[in-house]
């Protein structure tokens, strides 16, 4: 069988709480382990993705509204649904181990290292407002 949940996949999750989330999957092991004996991956995804902005809101009010939460955690194969898209992490794998998950401090600090990570790579480029072929 063909191996097609491989790392930098973008998969939707079904069950628990995060069901409906996207999230990319970090590491993934097909076999299992001694203490999880099922196929699994290491995901890490958006729990709460940011609002939309208005001109008329005031700098304190979009940078509230501006931000994601996101969130690392082991799932099962049989609880994610793949989709077409892949993504490159480069920055992601790194900040994200095995021992990431031994100690809350640890989780916390990858959470933090891939929010910086996926702000970096997401962030639009500013426009004056009109493009180049509008001006035909």
């Amino acid at each position: 069988m063909v191996k097609f949940l491989k790392a930098g996949k973008v998969v939707v999750i079904l069950q628990g709480r995060y069901a409906g989330k996207k999230a990319v999957i970090v590491r993934n092991h097909d076999e299992g382990t001694k203490d999880r004996p099922y196929g699994y991956a290491v995901v890490a995804g958006v729990e709460r993705y940011p609002l939309k902005v208005t001109r008329s809101m005031g700098k304190k009010k979009v940078a509230k509204r501006s931000k994601v939460k996101p969130f690392i955690k082991v799932i099962n194969y049989n609880h994610m649904m793949p989709t077409r898209y892949a993504l490159e992490l480069e920055q992601i794998k790194g900040t994200i181990s095995s021992e990431t998950f031994k100690e809350p401090s640890q989780r916390e600090d990858a959470k933090k290292r891939s929010r910086s990570c996926s702000r970096r790579d997401t962030t639009p480029a500013r426009t004056s407002g009109s493009s180049p072929s509008s001006d035909s």
